[in-house]
């Protein structure tokens, strides 16, 4: 077994021990610097990472191969990548880019196809002058999803 998969499965076996935590990113380079992301359904906490870095790092020989390893959580500002993700932010605001346009806007709902968003909008009347506001709804694939970033609203 090479370090990397020794890596992998070290991982594997700490995050199946931890159901609500799950992989968003692991890089492992040749000079033996490990990166883990991860994320959890009910967020991450210092404890899980700490977690997460023992059951790795407890595992393998400094002496066999010297290593690096940094375990965290991912930012609020990084993008969405997994469908898992989507639904543990059902609720939230959203700027999601596709091919077309950019939307900021209630992510309403995510399921395993597609996610629906929801915000209002400033249209014309349709009789009459001026404006009215008026709610929209749009479903998007993930197949159409370039970027979905989490905004923070104060």
């Amino acid at each position: 077994m090479t370090f990397k998969e020794k890596v992998r499965q070290l991982l594997e076996d700490a995050l199946q021990e931890r159901p609500s935590l799950f992989l968003i990113d692991l890089t492992i380079t040749d000079a033996g610097k490990i990166n883990v992301n991860i994320d959890g359904d009910n967020g991450v906490t210092l404890q899980d990472c700490i977690d997460v870095s023992r059951a790795i790092e407890h595992n393998l020989d400094r002496e066999e191969q010297d290593f690096a390893l940094e375990v965290a959580s991912v930012g609020v500002g990084s993008p969405l990548k997994l469908v898992r993700q989507y639904i543990k932010n059902v609720g939230r605001t959203l700027i999601v880019k596709t091919e077309n346009q950019t939307i900021e806007a209630e992510l309403v709902a995510a399921n395993d196809n597609f996610i629906t968003l929801s915000w209002q909008a400033r249209e014309p009347k349709k009789i009459g002058k001026g404006k009215e506001t008026v709610q929209k709804t749009v479903e998007i694939p993930y197949s159409e999803i370039k970027e979905a970033i989490v905004t923070i609203i104060f």
